[in-house]
């Protein structure tokens, strides 16, 4: 098991850098794992990672692509809920990236 050492506190990690505990995140660990993920984060992100949380909170799991996509557009607006605008956000695959950055483990049905 890895960990994260972030302003005097401790995260454990897995393998690939997702956090083992979900309680444990804030926005510091946001940043930084966006940082290692190589994503400026602005508003637009964040509503992105704020939006996964809650899908996370309700549903207790992290949705793949097509479901993020779906749900996106019917809460945030067709022009956010598409693949083009997510991957532009988050280039390395929106559903692995967004969801490793908002704490949240690794969705199922991602490589």
């Amino acid at each position: 098991m890895a960990s994260v050492e972030l302003n005097g506190k401790t995260y454990e990690t897995d393998e690939e850098g997702y956090l083992v505990n979900l309680g444990e995140w804030d926005e510091g660990i946001a940043a930084y794992l966006a940082e290692q993920e190589k994503v400026d984060m602005t508003e637009s992100h964040w509503e992105v990672v704020n939006f996964l949380r809650e899908y996370y909170n309700d549903y207790q799991i992290a949705p793949a692509i097509r479901v993020l996509t779906k749900a996106i557009g019917k809460k945030l607006g067709a022009e956010k809920g598409n693949s083009k605008y997510l991957y532009e956000l988050f280039p390395y695959g929106p559903a692995k990236q967004a969801c490793k950055i908002a704490g949240l483990p690794k969705p199922t049905g991602c490589i």
